[in-house]
Order: structure tokens, then C-alpha cells, then sequence
């Protein structure tokens, strides 16, 4: 790793966190955008917010701004695209169950003449503003429960007396879209992981007429979905078994983990696995982002010293020379010397200071590429689209999601487990 890494990481990273990198205001002049496509199932679950939305922002930020594209992006994580449709159906689904969004039980993609006859059917409509987002959450509905009677109905009405509008507050475009998302003061949140923020950033600004409430079962950073003495006991006597598949060099491993060591494991008795994976490039990220999540989980973070490849190979070394009994602790404290203490691990001084604090004698017998290969396909056959991958297994079953954005999960797990054995009894 270079000096200058090596030196100048720990200064950025702490003048960096100490110096609030979120704007007090964001600009109001381009307003809100929602990004949508009709064949894209969070496009779905969030158009059932928008009319409650649109209704209470302030006059500055009307009209909501829409934009529909008909041209999917390249999946993510080099997911096929059944892989990507088949993962976000089932995500959908355990949200729409969290957060109480209409969605089918057996869902399925639209047809594609269904699509294009939607896509018609909004072109052509002369409703604007809140009549405009009442008929695109119907489409919606009628798109992705099959109620393809009512759409072929409107879109002979449509073709029959109405011609394409022209309305500087909707766009239809062929620019590839992942997943739906909003933009606000040049900043992208993810149309449903994000939507809280989203709001929280709008009510502070004063853009917001009443309180969105759009999440009624949000489980927010330290705040336990479970605090009754029975029901935690029960949980421990199911001996949940965790699984996490962590990139070494992603801050985002080391907030997830943290967070999970620190409040999880002990509190529901969690027997955590951690499984490290080679060099994914993931060193260069957004220090915004990665500030922000820390803050939020509350998670000591900086300074830091991006781990590279080198680094990664002798963080395995030191993980995969502890015993199996003391790895998650072993990798819990290599982790926070790399991202709270500035350590630089593919400096052999520093790997050795590291080594001498933990303990830890080298096993050099150890074929460590071999061992992080066979932990990556592992990875691979989880068909997650993002890192970290975690599997929770608990009663007789196994469940798989990702990244930070999903650790509500595990207690979401905890309390539909509860409910199903009570309902038993």
C-alpha cells in the first residue's frame, strides 16, 4: 500500500467524520422525482404511497415529478436476470408483509402486452396531480394481480378518445432503471429502503404538511422488535444459528458485523458464523454514505486505513489461524483496529503488532486464496445482489437477504417465528 494511503486514510477519515458532511438544505428547485417502470415490483409497492405522499407536501415540491422508463438496467452482483427477478419478488414480498403493502401472494411479472397497453393508458390520460398518481397506483394493482380484463377495458378507451399528453411533470423514457428510486436536491434514495430518509429530510426542511407515517413497522438502529422476557427466552431455546459473508475491505462488513456482535448475538443468543471473502474492489466507497450508516447504527467508525488486497489475504491469515470457538471476537477485533484505529494491514509492522495483541500464532500451513475462493462461491449460491450475505437459520428453517439495509430482518425472523408457534398452542 502506498504512504501516502497509509498516512493520509486516518487523517481524511477523521477530519472527514468530524466535519458533518450532511447539507443543512438541500436545493428545492428541480423538486421531487420518483423514478418508476411498470415491470420493476418496488416501482409497485412504492406507487401505493405516492397519492398519501403528494398529499402533504408543501406547495414548492408540487407537482411530484414522474418519470417512467420501459428498459431495465443490467442486474446486479453478476445476477442473471432470473436470478435479479427472482430475488426481487421474493424481497418485495417480505416487505410488502413488514410494512403492509398490497402485493399478490403468488406474484408474477406482467405480460408484456399488458405492459404496453399500462404504458398507453398513462401517455394518454388527461389526469394530472393527485387523480394522475390515484390511476398510476391502480395500473399498478391491475399490472401485478393480473387483472388484465381491466387494462385491455382502459386501454381501448384510451386509444379510442385520447391522444398522448405532453405534461412537464411526467416523462416517459427508454433510459435503463434499475430499481425505482426518488431524487431530491440532487440526491438518489431507494424508492422503499430509503423512503424514511427521504421523509425525515423533507420534514426538517419544513416541506412537509402533517407526519408521513409510510413504515408503520419500522424497527429502528438498537431498539429491539422483542423486549418480553417469554418471548426472548423462547427465542433463545431455539438456538438461532447466524451466517455472514463479509467483504474485508467494505466499511459496510465492519458496521454490519459490529452491529450484530454488539447488539444481536448476545440479546437473542445468536450462534454467529463469519465467512471473510476474497478482494471484491469494494475499498472505494462512499465515505458520505459509510459516515452516515455509522452514525445511524451508532457504530465507532474512523479513523480508518482502507484495507487493499494484501490486506485482505492477512486479515484471513490472522482470522483462519484462530480456533473456530474464537474467530467471530478475533475478526470483531481486527476489524475495529482496520476501521476505528487506523490500522494498515498490509504493512507487515502492523500486522505484526496486531498479531502479538490478539494472541494469535500463525497457522503457514494454511492455503488462504483456496479457503476465501470456497467461501465466495458459497457467497455465489446465495443469489444475493449485494454484500454482506446473511443467512439465519432458526426452527427448521433458512432464511437469506443482504446488506445493511436488511439486519431488521433477523428480529422481523424472530417475531413471525413467535407468532406462528403461539398460534399453535
Amino acid at each position: 500500500m502506498s504512504l501516502l494511503r497509509r498516512w493520509f486514510d486516518p487523517i481524511r477519515s477523521r477530519l472527514f467524520y468530524q466535519t458533518p458532511s450532511r447539507q443543512e438544505e438541500l436545493p428545492i428547485e428541480k423538486g421531487l422525482t420518483i423514478y418508476l417502470r411498470l415491470d420493476d415490483v418496488y416501482s409497485y409497492l412504492i406507487a401505493q404511497q405516492l397519492p398519501k405522499l403528494n398529499e402533504i407536501l408543501t406547495d414548492e415540491l408540487k407537482p411530484l415529478k414522474i418519470v417512467i422508463s420501459d428498459t431495465s438496467d443490467e442486474p446486479p452482483n453478476n445476477m442473471t436476470t432470473q436470478e435479479w427477478q427472482h430475488y426481487c419478488l421474493k424481497d418485495a414480498k417480505i416487505l410488502a408483509k413488514q410494512h403492509r403493502f398490497g402485493y399478490d401472494d403468488q406474484p408474477e411479472l406482467p405480460s408484456p402486452q399488458a405492459l404496453q397497453q399500462a404504458t398507453t393508458i398513462l401517455k394518454n390520460t388527461p389526469l394530472r396531480e393527485d387523480d394522475f398518481l390515484y390511476l398510476l397506483e391502480d395500473v399498478f394493482h391491475m399490472l401485478w394481480q393480473q387483472q388484465y380484463g381491466k387494462i385491455k377495458t382502459l386501454y381501448a378507451m384510451s386509444q379510442g378518445r385520447q391522444q398522448p399528453q405532453e405534461f412537464s411533470e411526467r416523462l416517459f423514457t427508454h433510459a435503463p432503471l434499475g430499481e425505482s428510486y426518488f431524487e431530491f436536491g440532487e440526491k438518489k434514495y431507494h424508492a422503499v429502503d430509503d423512503l424514511l430518509r427521504l421523509t425525515r429530510r423533507l420534514k426538517q426542511q419544513k416541506l412537509l404538511t402533517d407526519n408521513p407515517i409510510f413504515l408503520p413497522n419500522h424497527i429502528e438502529w438498537r431498539e429491539h422488535a422483542i423486549n418480553d422476557a417469554e418471548d426472548l427466552a423462547d427465542i433463545h431455546a431455539l438456538h438461532p444459528e447466524l451466517d455472514l459473508y463479509i467483504a474485508l475491505e467494505d466499511p459496510i462488513s465492519w458496521l454490519l458485523l459490529a452491529y450484530i456482535q454488539e447488539e444481536l448475538v448476545g440479546y437473542y443468543n445468536i450462534d454467529l458464523n463469519v465467512y471473510p471473502l476474497s478482494y471484491h474492489g469494494r475499498d472505494e466507497f462512499d465515505w458520505a454514505l459509510a459516515t452516515r450508516l455509522s452514525k445511524r447504527t451508532q457504530v465507532a467508525f474512523t479513523p480508518f486505513c482502507r484495507p487493499n488486497e494484501q490486506a485482505v489475504q492477512n486479515i484471513a491469515q490472522l482470522f483462519y489461524s484462530t480456533a473456530p470457538e474464537e474467530r467471530v471476537q478475533t475478526i470483531y477485533d481486527i476489524l475495529k483496529a482496520v476501521w476505528t484505529q487506523g490500522r494498515d494491514l498490509s504493512y507487515p509492522p502492523h500486522v505484526k503488532t496486531l498479531q502479538t495483541q490478539l494472541g494469535i500464532k500463525l497457522d503457514t500451513e494454511l492455503s488462504i486464496p483456496s479457503i476465501l475462493e470456497h467461501n465466495d462461491a458459497q457467497c455465489v449460491s446465495k443469489h444475493q445482489p449485494n454484500f454482506p450475505v446473511l443467512e439465519l437459520r432458526i426452527d427448521g428453517k433458512t432464511y437469506t437477504f443482504n446488506s445493511l439495509y436488511r439486519v431488521w430482518m433477523i428480529e422481523s425472523i424472530f417475531n413471525n417465528v413467535l407468532d406462528q408457534k403461539y398460534k399453535q398452542l
